[in-house]
């Protein structure tokens, strides 16, 4: 910045000292002081603007280059599913173009075995029915257990434990 030696800054303390006078020269360094730091607080901030300018700029940057990796992603992974759908169809068209050669026969039989049966089992009803009970608990086990056979507000449980007096 500014090219100042030891003697230049004694001969300006000297002529402050013969203008100002010995009595109000302490207001004034310290007055001096505040300007002082109040630029470098200036100068810091302005600093820190700039550092902030640029890291966004490089975060924005950054983020182009990953949406651009993400599309590429994208596009590869669009093309991949298209491929294995186009060989599914391919693998799926062979075995239906495949019948057997019989009359009544549909695709997926082979030789009178259905596949489809095979897979998935026939419905059957488990025969449940919620409102009937299999077996009944006595009550004296449920207290003894502490299973709850009424339904009971928060406030009333509450004040069912509150402590006595």
């Amino acid at each position: 910045m500014i090219d100042i030696g030891i003697s230049k800054l004694a001969l300006i303390g000297a002529v402050a000292l013969i203008v100002i006078g010995p009595e109000k020269l302490p207001r004034v360094a310290r007055t001096v002081g505040t300007l002082i730091g109040k630029a470098q607080r200036y100068v810091s901030d302005v600093k820190a603007e700039v550092n902030r300018s640029m890291e966004l700029d490089e975060l924005k940057k950054m983020k182009e280059s990953v949406e651009t990796a993400a599309r590429d992603v994208e596009k590869s992974v669009q093309t991949a599913s298209r491929d294995f759908e186009k060989d599914w169809r391919e693998a799926t068209d062979f075995e239906s173009d495949y019948d057997g050669g019989g009359v009544g026969t549909h695709a997926g039989d082979f030789n009178g075995f259905d596949s489809h049966s095979a897979v998935t089992p026939a419905y059957q009803n488990p025969g449940k029915n919620f409102r009937l009970k299999r077996g009944a608990v006595p009550r004296w086990y449920k207290a003894r257990a502490g299973v709850r056979t009424h339904v009971q507000s928060g406030a009333a449980r509450v004040a069912r434990f509150r402590p006595k007096r």
